[in-house]
C-alpha cells in the first residue's frame, strides 16, 4: 500500500543535555569475539531469566508477547528451501525463510528465559534444516534485501544456541559466509551496478547487519573491521553521515535522511542502525556514541516526528541510476506524512542503551518506547515481510537498571563487562560521553574466516535496481494503526498536524 501511494518515489522504478560519566563497551573476549554477543550476551539473557522468575515489570509483559506469539513454540516444523527468491524468481517463497528464522530466534530466546530444553532443540532443529539445505539466495535487486535482513537475524537466532547439543555449528558457518554474507559484501562494494546514491539508506543497512553479524558469528575480524569502518565513512547512504546528514545544535536532533521518504522505510532504517550499534556495543564497539551520538540524535528526531511532532527536513536531492546506464535525479523536499499509531519493534533497544546504560536525556526516545511497551516480535506486526525486519522482543530484552559508575575508577572495565556482559556494569567515570569507538579488543585471528567472493552484478537494467524494498504487501496494514481507503491509498497523517488532529 505504501507503494499504491507514491511515498516511495525514488524506489518505484523497480522495485541533549550534556552526557554524564559515559559507561564504556565491554571488550570482546582475548580468544576471538564474545559468545553469545551479537544482540543479547550472556549478562543479557541472566537478566531476562532472573527478572521474569521474580515476576519484575515491565519484563513479565514483554515475555508473556514471547509466549503468546505462534513462533515461539517447541512443535514448529521447518520447511527449508535450496533456493530463496525474493522479487523475482519461482516460486517468490521467502516468506518461509523469514517465518522459520523468527521460530528459531524465539524458541531460543524462551529457553534462555524459560530455561525449557524443548525451545532450544527446536530451535536447533530449524537452523540445522537450513544450513543442510540452503544453497542461494536468489530474485530481483530485492535479493540483497533477503541476504542482508535474513542473514542477519540468521545470525542472532543461533547465536542463541551456538553451544546446544547438536548444532552444526561449522555447517551454519559455511551457509552464512557462502549465501548471505557475499551477497551483503557485494552490494556494499558495487551497489548492484548502481549510482551509490541510488538506493536509500535501508539498503545499505540491512547489508551492513549482515556483514558484521556473519563477522561476529563466524570470528572474522577483518569483515567486523570493514563493516564498522563502513558504518563511519562509507559511500552509501547508510553510512550514518549520510543517513543523518544535518545536524541542529540548537535542539540537539539531527534530520534522517528517508524522513523524506516514508515513515515505514524511515523505522526500518533507524532499527537496523540500532541494531548494528547493539551487536558492536556488544563486542566493545561503541558506535552508539560515535561522532557525538549522531545516532541518539537522528533516532530522537525520528521518534518526535513519528510521535506527530513538527520537524525541520532539508531538502535532499540524490542521483538515481545505474553506471553506464540510465540516470536521473529525485529531490526529497519535505518530510513526509505520518500516522503516529504506526511502531515497529525498534524503540526499546535504543532508548534503555541512552537513557539506562549512558544516563542522557532523550525525552522522545523514552515517550516512543512507552507507547510500543511491550514490544513483541515477528508475526506480531502483520503477516508480510515488513513486520518481520526486526527480530523484536525489546522490552524482554533490552529493558535494563539505570547503570552505576564506579566510584574512584580509573577507566577499567568493571569484573562483570570484562567478561563480555551486556554493558550493564558500567566502567568508572570519564568527563564526557565517549564519540570514538573502540576496536574489537584482542581479537584474534578467524577461526572461520571465509573471504566472500563477490556476486556478479546484475546487468544494470532499469527494472533491477531501485525496488520499493518490498514485493509484497507491507505490513503497515490496519494491524499497527495505519487506515485504508478504499482506493488502495493509506490516510498519512501530515506533518504539522497535531495529534488532535488540529492543523
Amino acid at each position: 500500500m505504501l507503494k499504491a501511494t507514491g511515498v516511495a518515489a525514488g524506489a518505484t522504478a523497480i522495485g541533549v543535555a550534556a552526557a554524564p560519566a559515559a559507561t564504556a563497551a565491554p571488550p570482546a573476549t582475548a580468544a576471538g569475539y564474545a559468545h553469545p554477543g551479537l544482540l543479547h550476551t550472556g549478562t543479557d539473557l541472566a537478566r531476562m531469566a532472573a527478572k521474569v522468575k521474580a515476576g519484575a515489570a515491565p519484563y513479565t509483559a514483554g515475555y508473556a508477547k514471547l509466549t503468546a506469539n505462534r513462533h515461539a513454540q517447541s512443535g514448529w516444523a521447518a520447511n527449508p528451501q535450496a533456493i530463496v527468491y525474493r522479487g523475482s524468481g519461482a516460486p517468490q517463497n521467502y516468506r518461509t525463510l523469514y517465518n522459520d528464522i523468527h521460530a528459531a530466534y524465539q524458541n531460543g530466546l524462551r529457553f534462555h528465559v524459560g530455561g525449557e530444553s524443548a525451545y532450544a532443540d527446536t530451535a536447533v532443529a530449524i537452523l540445522n534444516a537450513w544450513s543442510a539445505t540452503l544453497t542461494s539466495v536468489q530474485g530481483s535487486a530485492d535479493r540483497f534485501l533477503a541476504a542482508g535482513l535474513y542473514g542477519y537475524q540468521f545470525a542472532n537466532a543461533a547465536e542463541l544456541v551456538r553451544d546446544h547439543a547438536g548444532f552444526e555449528l561449522e555447517r551454519f558457518q559455511k551457509m552464512l559466509t557462502t549465501v548471505f554474507a557475499p551477497a551483503s559484501e557485494s552490494f556494499l562494494t558495487n551497489h548492484n551496478n548502481a549510482v551509490v546514491t541510488n538506493y536509500w539508506p535501508n539498503w545499505d543497512l540491512t547489508a551492513m547487519a549482515c556483514v558484521l553479524a556473519t563477522g561476529i558469528f563466524c570470528d572474522d575480524r577483518a569483515q567486523v573491521e570493514r563493516a564498522v569502518e563502513y558504518f563511519k565513512s562509507g559511500a552509501g547512504l547508510g553510512a550514518v553521515k549520510n543517513a543523518i546528514p544535518v545536524v541542529h545544535e540548537d535542539d540537539g536532533l539531527a534530520e534522517w535522511l528517508e524522513a523524506g521518504r516514508d515513515q515505514g522505510h524511515a523505522l526500518l532504517g533507524v532499527g537496523l542502525m540500532g541494531t548494528f550499534c547493539e551487536m558492536a556495543w556488544n563486542q566493545g564497539i561503541d558506535l552508539y556514541g560515535y561522532d557525538d551520538s549522531r545516532f541518539l540524535k537522528g533516532a530522537q528526531y525520528v521518534a518526535k516526528w513519528s510521535l506527530g511532532g513538527d520537524v525541520t527536513y532539508t531538502a535532499n536531492t540524490r542521483r538515481k541510476g545505474a553506471i553506464g546506464g540510465w540516470s536521473g535525479k529525485e529531490t526529497a523536499a519535505d518530510a513526509a506524512g505520518v500516522d503516529p499509531t504506526m511502531t515497529r519493534p525498534i524503540w526499546a533497544m535504543i532508548a534503555n542503551h541512552y537513557t539506562k546504560r549512558r544516563g542522557l536525556s532523550a525525552p522522545y526516545l523514552t515517550r516512543i518506547a512507552a507507547k510500543a511497551a511491550p514490544e513483541g516480535g515477528g508475526g506480531d506486526y502483520g503477516p508480510n515481510s515488513g513486520g518481520y525486519d526486526q527480530l523484536g522482543f525489546g522490552t524482554l530484552a533490552f529493558t535494563r537498571d539505570a547503570t552505576r559508575t564506579t566510584p574512584g575508577g580509573t577507566g577499567g572495565f568493571s569484573s562483570s563487562s570484562a567478561a563480555g556482559g551486556s554493558g550493564d556494569s558500567a566502567a568508572s567515570a570519564t568527563p564526557s560521553a565517549s564519540t570514538t569507538p573502540a576496536n574489537p579488543a584482542n581479537s584474534t585471528t578467524p577461526t572461520a574466516s571465509t573471504t566472500p567472493a563477490n556476486a556478479a552484478s546484475a546487468a544494470g537494467k532499469r527494472g533491477d535496481l531501485a525496488t520499493t524494498g518490498s514485493t509484497d504487501l507491507v505490513a503497515w496494514t490496519a494491524t499497527t494503526g495505519l487506515t485504508a481507503l478504499a482506493g488502495g491509498l493509506l490516510l498519512l497523517r501530515r506533518r504539522g498536524r497535531t495529534r488532535d488532529g488540529a492543523e
